[in-house]
């Protein structure tokens, strides 16, 4: 009964855990912080966790003669992310300057649309696309924070690069592909337990996000949200389906703001004070940025793999209207 009705809610597997973390941490926060293994397994201190143990079971199934495809579908993403990012919020600030328009600083656009919440295109990979669209993950982990929003606002040189941060993404990938290479009966064993985790990451991830941040955001924070979806992501699933030649379902599911996100508009009015009068306006709008994305993106990449099929969920008919067919794993 419950998995047929996962099923039936498109990206069900993940979303609905994630709605149920999320009304749980709005409402009864106390539910989720009893301590021991309840905080750890369904808190969004579970949350890290689960995804580095995904990223090692999806590291066994890539091949070294992936990390070609891994850098070329991981490179279309982020930079067309970034692009699209950084366009809209210097359009924006050109034009209507620092304060933007419609309550929207050059600020709050760049901070949410130019990051990705890299929890929700992994469990969204996990369901629809293949090892290769799993293994970008480790590319995209670089849009998680401040570092291309302060290139966007012409911050760049008082920004550090988190080559840590992106290490340490990469290395739970690295040992399991290490391990997967050297023995492809341990891949065969592990590599189930990624689609496993699917809804533990959904529940955990929506363990984070406090429905109300949509209420403090208000309607300028919901109009981020969908700018970050709609036009932001229309725009990375023109360039990969375009320049990457592949169906376009990653493009919707980068289409996210992190969660990371929110605490940028601070980090970067650090670097610029003049930038300081909009913090507060900006931190309360990608915050509602994280939930509405969180949300609408998997929604998104559902209907899209629907339309246009996927590597998991392929479909006779784009082979017969000119579509890339997503299980060549180019």
């Amino acid at each position: 009964m419950i998995m047929n009705f996962l099923k039936k809610v498109p990206a069900g597997m993940m979303i609905v855990p994630l709605l149920i973390g999320a009304i749980l941490n709005t409402f009864f926060p106390a539910a989720l912080q009893l301590g021991s293994l309840t905080t750890a397994t369904f808190s969004n201190a579970g949350a890290a966790t689960a995804m580095g143990i995904q990223l090692v079971c999806l590291g066994t199934t890539l091949q070294i003669s992936d990390i070609g495809k891994v850098l070329k579908r991981g490179g279309i993403l982020l930079l067309s992310k970034f692009f699209i990012g950084a366009a809209i919020g210097i359009v924006v600030g050109k034009l209507f300057g620092p304060a933007g328009v419609l309550g929207l600083s050059a600020l709050a656009i760049i901070s949410a649309v130019t990051n990705s919440n890299g929890s929700v295109y992994l469990a969204l990979m996990q369901t629809y696309g293949d090892d290769v669209d799993g293994g970008a993950m480790a590319l995209l982990a670089l849009n998680d924070g401040p570092f291309f929003t302060m290139i966007a606002l012409g911050a760049s040189g008082l920004a550090n690069i988190p080559f840590k941060a992106l290490i340490a993404t990469i290395i739970p990938i690295l040992v399991g592909m290490i391990l997967g290479n050297l023995d492809k009966n341990f891949s065969k064993f592990v590599s189930p337990a990624g689609s496993v985790l699917i809804p533990f990451v959904g529940l955990t991830l929506g363990a984070g996000i406090n429905l109300m941040n949509v209420v403090r955001g208000g309607a300028p924070g919901v109009l981020l949200g969908l700018v970050t979806v709609f036009i932001g992501g229309a725009f990375i699933v023109f360039c990969d389906r375009v320049i990457g030649k592949r169906p376009g379902y990653a493009g919707w599911a980068v289409a996210t703001t992190a969660g990371n996100a929110v605490a940028v508009p601070a980090v970067v009015a650090l670097a610029d004070p003049a930038l300081e009068p909009y913090v507060a306006g900006a931190t309360a709008q990608v915050a509602a940025a994280v939930v509405v994305t969180a949300i609408l993106a998997p929604l998104m990449t559902s209907y899209w793999v629907k339309k246009y099929g996927s590597p998991q969920m392929p479909l006779e008919a784009k082979a017969e209207a000119g579509l890339h067919v997503p299980a060549e794993n180019n």
